[in-house]
């Protein structure tokens, strides 16, 4: 039986930067990322899990066509991709979108929403002004936003909300591949778990494959299905997310779970969508 094409699969991938030196010695070469190897299937969720500084962002970068890697290789669907040599086009960039940290910092505070999230198909598509606007309309609809929100600007939300429209706006191009780095860490706790309702939701509607990076192993425990432990730049666990948390074999990984609270996120979502039901049946 052949196997299926990953979504996104690395191969010994490698990220060096030039780190300004002294007067003395000169400019040096430190190394992120070394050999790092995944894939990922479709409609799955990778985590990749470390502390700061240990190279996840770096490689989440790469993985959405920010930042060329130094080595290695990287293939989307089955596709080899190297934007070292050729900027990502309309149709790469339909296939992989980013949701990033901060929600206070990754909208325009000078465009409305409803601009935010038509801006994707005005640069990448040839899509009708009445179709953006109503294709946009439809997408915060289903991130739990109202039409009403099209012509507010983002000040006007709050975390949650404004995460909401991040989300929404990475998938007005129908990607297959979302990477999300630390996408509900700002946030606080109780609305952490409504986004993450909301993320594992639009997953299954939209057969969509995630790569999330997180430092809270609760998050990463509730959402992911396959785990990667990076330290200093090296993968040194990689499984499925039943391994990883019930039996860590890496002391890495050990002691980053033994350093962690852990908050039963799960947990919090029950208790919000029971909340949810009885507001609606007290209607």
């Amino acid at each position: 039986m052949t196997q299926a094409v990953p979504v996104v699969e690395g191969r010994a991938i490698v990220q060096d930067y030039q780190v300004p030196g002294s007067l003395f010695t000169g400019a040096k070469s430190v190394r992120a990322l070394n050999g790092i190897d995944f894939r990922v299937e479709k409609g799955k969720t990778l985590a990749i899990v470390g502390e700061s500084g240990s190279g996840k962002s770096t490689l989440a970068r790469i993985i959405a066509l920010i930042d060329a890697p130094t080595g290695g290789e990287l293939r989307i669907e089955g596709d080899v991709v190297d934007i070292r040599k050729r900027r990502p086009g309309p149709d790469l960039r339909s296939r992989v979108q980013m949701v990033f940290q901060n929600p206070y910092g990754s909208l325009n505070p000078r465009q409305k929403v409803g601009d935010v999230l038509m801006e994707p198909l005005v640069i990448n598509t040839s899509v009708a002004a009445a179709e953006r606007r109503d294709r946009a309309e439809a997408m915060l609809k289903r991130v739990g936003l109202q039409p009403e929100h099209f012509n507010r600007y983002p000040h006007m939300f709050s975390g949650g909300q404004r995460q909401r429209i991040a989300i929404a706006r990475a998938l007005m191009l129908n990607p297959s591949l979302l990477v999300l780095d630390e996408p509900v860490s700002a946030l606080d706790l109780s609305v952490q778990a409504q986004v993450l309702n909301l993320l594992a939701d639009l997953q299954d509607e939209f057969h969509l494959t995630y790569v999330f990076v997180s430092h809270d192993l609760s998050v990463v425990r509730y959402i992911a299905d396959e785990v990667m432990v990076i330290s200093k730049g090296v993968a040194v666990e990689q499984g499925s997310r039943e391994a990883v948390f019930a039996n860590p074999q890496h002391p890495y990984t050990r002691s980053l779970f033994a350093a962690t609270p852990v908050t039963d996120v799960a947990a919090i979502r029950v208790r919000i969508e029971r909340r949810t039901a009885a507001r609606a049946a007290a209607r």
